[in-house]
């Protein structure tokens, strides 16, 4: 990755598909760890170009960066699991699937609601600093992940997860960041710590 942070993706999505990132912090640490709200909108974006939605519309997501309590408690709640994990993903619902809205907007002309997608910041610079790699390129990981997975993308059984970790690369690709799953980078357990809502 450059000095300078992620560089915009070069992937196509649809010409009439727009995404708004809106960025949350409960915790400031994140700002003093150098996590821009910028570095998060592009990996999102490199999320949609890799994995399109079948329908051109003007969607939104909500990442929330927090810390480990939040998303324990957050874990402990809608997946049982009273310990922090690196990330959740909140699908808002079914993806639109049809091509009758003639602005590509939800209700009231509202975007077409993604989900949300939340990352907590101790156990996230822990996992960054165990692989030596710089916390912004696991942030980003774990926004292209937490957005395949609001697209509909998982990871179940061996060949999803081959899939998702393929579009994962694309798109981390796409910002210059190295292979997460690469034979020199332990990957981290594909059910572990990378979670879905459903």
């Amino acid at each position: 990755m450059s000095d300078d942070g992620p560089r915009p993706s070069t992937a196509k999505i649809p010409a009439a598909t727009a995404l708004d990132v809106d960025v949350v912090r409960h915790d400031g640490a994140w700002t003093e760890r150098g996590i821009s709200d910028a570095m998060v909108e592009l990996a999102a974006h490199a999320a949609l170009g890799v994995a399109p939605p079948s329908k051109s519309a003007h969607y939104e997501v909500t990442v929330v960066l927090t810390d480990d309590a939040e998303i324990r408690d957050l874990n402990r709640t809608w997946r049982g699991k009273d310990e922090p994990t690196n990330v959740l993903s909140f699908p808002a619902g079914d993806m639109p699937d049809t091509e009758d809205d003639s602005d590509n907007r939800g209700p009231h002309g509202a975007p077409v609601l993604l989900g949300d997608i939340v990352i907590a910041l101790e156990t996230t610079a822990a996992e960054a600093a165990d692989k030596a790699m710089p916390l912004s390129d696991h942030v980003s990981h774990l926004v292209v992940h937490g957005a395949l997975h609001l697209l509909g993308h998982n990871h179940l059984d061996d060949t999803e997860a081959e899939q998702m970790e393929d579009l994962e690369r694309q798109a981390l690709a796409s910002l210059g960041i190295a292979d997460p799953y690469a034979d020199d980078v332990p990957a981290p357990d594909s059910n572990a710590g990378l979670a879905e809502i459903t």
